[in-house]
């Protein structure tokens, strides 16, 4: 796990807020679908908004770690098959198959196109998208205002995807 990575990735949300929100973008939009005002936006401690967003992106980039590089996977196997020592005997199945898992396999997790794969289907198509249309049934939003937020979470998600395989 690269914390430095995980730190920094959790800044995406963030940034890409400020562009996707902006009144020239979607932020107009965002305001008349949500019943949001300059005024209601502008009230509370920005700090801890800001403060509290990003708490929760660190959460996601956390997760995303394991779920688009698999090395995780692979070590809690390895933890679990040699008794908790993570060193296979030199020769058994299991010190073939961590081989062939760092010289074939994980070279190709480490690529953006895989990490932002696994983000934008495990994360963004199968939970984002169904919790924010399932909230917007009951609170009676219109399909543009899930598309509007469902899509900025799913674009994020993706990049953090991306970026976390792509940095060792």
């Amino acid at each position: 796990m690269n914390i430095l990575a995980i730190l920094v990735t959790a800044l995406v949300p963030m940034v890409l807020g400020f562009i996707w929100y902006h009144p020239k973008v979607f932020g107009s939009a965002w305001m008349r679908l949500s019943g949001m005002t300059e005024e209601k936006a502008k009230e509370g401690n920005m700090a801890v908004k800001f403060g509290l967003s990003y708490l929760f992106s660190f959460m996601l980039a956390f997760v995303l770690n394991a779920l688009v590089v698999h090395d995780s996977f692979v070590e809690g196997a390895l933890y679990y098959i040699t008794n908790r020592t993570m060193v296979p005997e030199p020769g058994s199945q299991a010190a073939q198959w961590l081989d062939y898992y760092r010289t074939t396999l994980a070279p190709s997790n480490h690529i953006f196109t895989h990490g932002s794969f696994h983000a934008f289907f495990l994360i963004g198509l199968f939970i984002v998208l169904p919790v924010f249309a399932t909230n917007a049934i009951f609170e009676r939003k219109s399909f543009k205002y899930v598309a509007l937020n469902a899509g900025y979470w799913i674009l994020a998600i993706t990049l953090m995807g991306g970026i976390i395989a792509v940095w060792r």
